[in-house]
């Protein structure tokens, strides 16, 4: 039983990483509750969805758009070491610490994502201003990017999340285009993060082929089927996943 629920939560991880983000929820869930450390739970997690992120990018490699105030380098160097530094962090925080923090790490994700599409639709409908013009400063952008992934570096968990709500804060409105930059962006602070887990040996090997398989058929199958799913539906549905988990960890 317990390898039928990683295998799942593998899939559905994998799948949901690819249409919107949030697919760590399911991976921590599953590994904590088949007995996983939480720390292990969320390096393991985040290392076996590293190949789904990879799978996905690949799949949205024609539609992805970067913002007009931050160029492909600057997202690269931005990636790798806020993702370096948040990995860092997290081997440094307690088990017990960690474990009370999840649940509102997941809020803050969950929350990010109703704000950020919130707030793009409003300064259009009261400013009138064409939807391709950043709401931030690029010196704000490379700062509030940072931080999210020094984020996804430490926790990973609604990390596709909170990256589409800032790209739409960067004036970006076209999902599909979001989402590879998401997929990029991801994989590339997932990468660098994994390494710093694998050196503390944080990284339970037991479920991690296991995850990272299924994940990426997830994630490939997610990809294909994120065109023919509405927008509206699509975020609606991440925010349910998202208050869902939150309650499920309170609850524990």
């Amino acid at each position: 039983m317990d390898w039928l629920i990683i295998a799942l939560a593998g899939f559905l991880g994998g799948m949901l990483n690819a249409v919107a983000g949030g697919g760590s929820f399911i991976t921590l869930l599953a590994l904590v509750f088949v007995g996983v450390p939480p720390i292990a739970a969320n390096a393991t997690g985040t290392a076996a969805l590293l190949p789904g992120y990879i799978a996905s990018a690949w799949r949205f490699r024609k539609d992805i758009e970067y913002p007009a105030s931050l160029s492909l380098k600057h997202l690269i160097l931005i990636a790798l070491i806020g993702g370096s530094i948040g990995a860092g962090i997290l081997l440094t925080t307690s088990e017990q610490v960690f474990a009370k923090l999840i649940p509102w790490l997941i809020l803050l994700a969950t929350a990010a994502f109703i704000i950020g599409p919130w707030l793009l639709k409003r300064r259009i409908a009261e400013q009138g201003e064409n939807t391709s013009t950043p709401m931030l400063s690029p010196m704000t952008a490379l700062i509030m990017l940072s931080v999210v992934c020094i984020y996804g570096g430490y926790f990973n968990g609604g990390l596709g999340i909170i990256l589409l709500a800032s790209f739409g804060l960067m004036g970006q409105t076209n999902l599909h285009g979001m989402n590879g930059l998401k997929n990029l962006i991801s994989a590339l602070l997932t990468a660098i993060a994994v390494v710093v887990y694998a050196a503390g040996n944080v990284i339970d090997g037991q479920y991690l082929l296991l995850l990272a398989v299924m994940a990426i058929i997830g994630g490939y199958v997610g990809a294909a089927l994120a065109y023919r799913i509405s927008q509206p539906l699509l975020r609606g549905f991440i925010v349910i996943v998202g208050l869902a988990m939150a309650l499920g960890f309170f609850m524990r």
